[in-house]
């Protein structure tokens, strides 16, 4: 399966290049203040790269960021009233400092049922934590396996037969340690008791001219279906797509998006009527929001066709060349959707924390369109 992926997504390349630019209409929400909670900030200092994670109560809310570009000691915070303020930083385990990379946190339930929160912290090796108790206390980090990656893991998902699968890139350097540069490789991991043990890394794809990388993994409404958006990192193309019927077992070759679902590190949720909100940094190539935190609103179908979906929302401006995003995405039991991430958003100064909340029904009404 391997050899037929690689073979199928070199053919791939042949395809005819969509529009670069987009047609939707664009909503501009970045100078709405009230809609923006400051989460942490640090006169300068780096602060970037949050995901977040909401439990089940509906109201508490963990964000992970490293205290620097990707690499960085590791902070959490806490929310007790979803995401409108915001603790001190929690008191985390010492080793938690020797972060490499984007830290990544997740929501996992074992065979028995119970819940664990697991923390990924990537490059070589891949490093793990574990909490048991909703993240009043953790462990320390360490290996999952004798290999590594970058952003892991970018995507995790839950498969119908309970067990997990967890997604992340390398480009040669960090696998097996090697430090040579090479193609870009998208990789899975899989886990059978609730995210204790991860498996080695099984390869999925790569492409022989895009460099694809981060993937994020969402399933499709009736459940049928997963689909894996994919950043392009030679900035020649438009962000990737790929399709698995089959648990993630298969993947359709990686073709490319719409320019209105180009971006970096897309993460995502359905609201309650059904429809899809994606959040990424934009990096679509023809955009006047390129650069800055923005997010689409379409449908599944959307993804399957091709087509540009409803429309695009800036929801903050970057100051700073296309220096933002890695965002985490919630919604309440309202239907309000709480999104986090870091970026340059005083002119001048370091990035931190931030986050906006909205409804698709406020958007809606900007848009001039029904759902």
């Amino acid at each position: 399966m391997k050899r037929l992926t690689w073979f199928i997504t070199t053919l791939a390349a042949a395809q005819s290049a969509p529009p670069r630019g987009y047609s939707i209409p664009l909503i501009d929400l970045a100078g709405d203040k009230g809609r923006q909670v400051q989460i942490d900030r640090e006169p300068g200092q780096y602060l970037g790269h949050p995901t977040t994670v909401l439990l089940e109560d509906g109201r508490t809310m963990l964000a992970v960021y490293p205290r620097g570009h990707g690499r960085g000691a590791i902070i959490l915070k806490r929310s007790r009233d979803a995401g409108r303020t915001w603790s001190s930083r929690d008191a985390v385990p010492e080793n938690w400092s020797t972060s490499l990379e984007t830290p990544t946190i997740h929501r996992v339930i074992d065979a028995a049922g119970r819940k664990r929160l697991i923390l990924f912290s990537g490059l070589y090796p891949i490093r793990m934590a574990v909490s048991e108790d909703d993240g009043a206390t953790w462990s320390g980090l360490k290996p999952i396996g004798n290999f590594g990656g970058i952003v892991a893991m970018s995507s995790l998902i839950r498969l119908k037969n309970g067990k997990y699968a967890a997604f992340f890139h390398d480009d040669g350097r960090f696998l097996h340690n090697a430090g040579t540069t090479g193609p870009f490789v998208v990789y899975k991991t899989m886990s059978s008791d609730g995210g204790l043990t991860w498996s080695d890394p099984a390869m999925l794809f790569s492409h022989p001219q895009a460099k694809l990388c981060e993937p994020g993994v969402f399933r499709s409404p009736d459940g049928r279906q997963l689909a894996m958006l994919l950043r392009e990192n030679s900035r020649k193309f438009n962000s990737f797509i790929s399709f698995s019927d089959d648990e993630g077992e298969q993947w359709t070759a990686p073709k490319e998006l719409p320019g209105a679902l180009t971006g970096d590190r897309h993460q995502g949720l359905y609201s309650k009527d059904g429809r899809l909100f994606l959040t990424f940094r934009d990096t679509t190539l023809e955009s006047p929001t390129n650069g800055d935190w923005v997010a689409w609103v379409g449908h599944y179908s959307d993804l399957v066709n091709g087509t540009e979906g409803q429309y695009r929302v800036r929801l903050m401006q970057n100051h700073k060349g296309s220096d933002c995003c890695y965002a985490g995405v919630e919604r309440l039991k309202d239907d309000t959707i709480v999104t986090t991430t870091y970026g340059h958003w005083t002119e001048g100064e370091q990035p931190y924390i931030m986050s906006v909340r909205l409804k698709l029904a406020e958007l809606d009404r900007r848009a001039g369109r029904r759902k």
